[in-house]
């Protein structure tokens, strides 16, 4: 593994669900803000550019849409590198990339040289620390994962509502430059985020290593094959073709709401500061209700049917999309902004939770590296192609009519997908392996003693439902072995 940690999630560690963990998610908290408010934060820029470089506003649209790209599109390729390499080496190397791309950007001479920086390379950096950043949070949470998908989900408006504000005071003060140069020495903070993946180790216990030592497993662990850096076996699980397919058809419409609903206020005649003041109120209920929806997705009830929750919060978007698009005045536009907060909150801090759920611990990285990469390609035709009908019909209603079906379509595959295909998993495989190890040596050890007054010989069973890749049977020899040695001892 060229001399690094390799955090690929052993069976044996159970998530601490606290702890470090904390700092995990401050680290991925700060990630996702970078990664989603990066690419809109940077548009206060382009006036300036377009000045400086002599183009067209599409032409400075393709700075965004190729950031949006490279952080959707290089999935498979961070899978790829965190299964090699490990999450926390990862990401530093990211958070340079992030950094150097808009440091050299700040020397552009032309408008393809910050295509190439912000673009491509900035956007390589960001992609390389977002999805490891959600791999250490589903490797360190557990029981408490859908709170703490909430609470780093919610990094993405609270970045946006700083990082605009900040582009525009750097533009005024130090110009295009200026604010790019420091904008790239503010993204090596994600180096800082990057170094708190700290790899989650198997405790060394002497009580474990004669464990290993008196099992004859033990030799087969270490003939294992290597893990592979990009599981495509995760397409045979039918609930996640059914989740890709879903979430795929979902982002055509999702982002295409916040890049229009100014432009929808100013079709009505509304003074651009009044227009642009809908998105931060879409932006500060999204705030809200992103760690709410993860809350709720965490209790006892819940938890279970996070995919239907999904689902609704999909419905719920896609239908506040359709009666939004009635809007006639600026208090309807207020009211959708805030509904669609609220709505497009719960999508943001359930996705990748359901996600997590669906696929279990061992395949979430390279399952969500495939995601990324389908929904890269919905990405790039999604707001262009509402564009296009724009274009066509001249009225912003069939814009957000095509959005909120598509939306709710989404909706539709994923809940009826689920309820007829997908197997319910409501708890980790990891977790559950190491809950039935940990009391198969309690039990073996408490019935050493008393089998040497009794000679009971049959253990009792237990009831812990699938184990994952351990067999019951397994754990019972296991137990065997060591009742073996302690009635020797």
């Amino acid at each position: 593994m060229g001399g690094a940690v390799v955090d690929d999630g052993p069976t044996g560690v159970k998530a601490p669900d606290g702890g470090w963990g904390w700092a995990v998610l401050a680290g991925g908290f700060v990630i996702t803000g970078f990664s989603y408010a990066f690419p809109k934060a940077v548009s206060v820029f382009f006036k300036e550019l377009i000045r400086e470089f002599d183009v067209g506003y599409s032409d400075t649209a393709w700075i965004s849409s190729i950031l949006l790209a490279m952080l959707y599109g290089t999935g498979p390729l961070c899978s790829v590198l965190v299964n090699r390499f490990g999450c926390r080496p990862v990401m530093m190397v990211g958070g340079l990339f992030a950094s150097l791309g808009m440091v050299l950007a700040s020397f552009a001479t032309s408008i393809i040289h910050i295509y190439l920086c912000t673009g491509v390379i900035t956007g390589l950096g960001l992609a390389l620390n977002f999805q490891p950043s959600l791999i250490m949070l589903n490797r360190y949470f557990s029981e408490k994962r859908p709170l703490a998908n909430g609470l780093a989900a919610a990094g993405s408006p609270v970045a946006l509502c700083c990082l605009s504000p900040l582009g525009q005071i750097l533009q005024h003060h130090y110009g295009w430059r200026g604010g790019f140069l420091i904008l790239g020495g503010l993204l090596l903070n994600c180096c800082a985020c990057g170094a708190l993946m700290r790899p989650l180790v198997p405790p060394k216990k002497p009580q474990e290593l004669e464990l290993k030592q008196c099992s004859p497993a033990a030799a087969e662990e270490e003939e294992k094959p290597k893990k592979k850096l990009l599981d495509f076996s995760v397409f045979k699980d039918r609930g996640f073709v059914i989740y890709t397919v879903a979430a795929t058809i979902m982002v055509l419409g999702l982002f295409v709401p916040p890049v229009f609903v100014v432009n929808y206020a100013k079709a009505l005649d509304y003074e651009d500061t009044k227009s642009a003041l809908l998105l931060t109120i879409l932006g500060f209920v999204d705030m809200f209700a992103r760690p709410l929806a993860g809350l709720v997705a965490g209790t006892k009830w819940v938890r279970p049917r996070s995919v239907y929750l999904f689902s609704f919060a999909i419905i719920f978007n896609g239908v506040t999309d359709l009666i939004g698009s009635q809007a006639k005045d600026y208090t309807g536009l207020v009211v959708f902004c805030i509904f669609f907060g609220i709505s497009y909150g719960m999508v943001g801090a359930l996705q990748f939770e359901v996600l997590m759920a669906i696929v279990g611990t061992e395949k979430f990285s390279s399952a969500i590296g495939l995601v990324l990469l389908m929904e890269a390609m919905a990405v790039l035709v999604g707001p262009p192609g509402a564009g296009r009908l724009l274009d066509y019909t001249k009225q912003y209603m069939h814009v957000f009519l095509l959005a909120g079906c598509e939306v709710t379509l989404s909706a539709i595959v994923i809940a009826l997908g689920n309820f007829f295909c997908i197997s319910r998993k409501q708890e980790d495989p990891a977790a559950k392996l190491e809950m039935a190890v940990s009391d198969a040596e309690r039990e073996g050890l408490n019935r050493g003693v008393e089998g040497e007054e009794e000679g009971e010989e049959e253990p009792k069973g237990k009831e812990n439902g699938e184990v994952g890749a351990v067999e019951v049977g397994e754990v019972m020899m296991v137990k065997e072995e060591c009742e073996q040695e302690n009635t020797s001892l």
